[in-house]
C-alpha cells in the first residue's frame, strides 16, 4: 500500500521558517518525481515546488522562489520542503505528490501551515 505522510506544519510568525517532510512508503521513491502543492481556503490547489527523481533538477512557483527549497533523500524515502521568510500568504494546507513517469500519481493527506502577521 502506497502512503505519503506529510509532517512539520504548524503555526509560525511572519518571517519564520518551517521544514515540511513527506515520508513515503510502499513504492521506490527514486522512481518518482516529487512535488509540493498547497491549497489555501477558497483557492485552487497550486504547485509550489518540484524535484526530479534524482534530485538534480528543481523548479518553483514564482511566489516562493528564493524562500523555499525542495530536496529529497531517496535512501530515507523522504522529500522535504524548507520554507524561510514565511508570509501570511503562505498559509495553506501543503500536500506532497509522487509522480511516476507513466503518469501514475499519489497524494498525501496534507499538513497545515499557518503564518501569522
Amino acid at each position: 500500500q502506497v502512503r505519503l505522510v506529510e509532517s512539520g506544519g504548524g503555526l509560525v510568525q511572519s518571517g519564520g521558517s518551517l521544514r515540511l517532510s513527506c515520508a513515503v512508503s510502499g513504492l521506490s521513491l527514486s522512481s518518482y518525481s516529487m512535488r509540493w502543492y498547497r491549497q489555501a481556503p477558497g483557492k485552487e490547489r497550486e504547485l509550489v515546488a518540484g524535484i526530479s527523481r534524482d534530485g538534480g533538477a528543481t523548479d518553483y512557483a514564482d511566489s516562493v522562489k528564493g524562500r523555499f527549497t525542495i530536496f529529497r533523500d531517496n535512501a530515507k524515502n523522504t522529500v522535504y520542503l524548507q520554507m524561510h521568510d514565511l508570509e501570511p500568504e503562505d498559509t495553506a494546507v501543503y500536500y506532497c505528490k509522487a509522480v511516476f513517469p507513466s503518469g501514475v500519481f499519489y497524494w498525501g493527506q496534507g499538513t497545515q501551515v499557518t503564518v501569522s502577521s
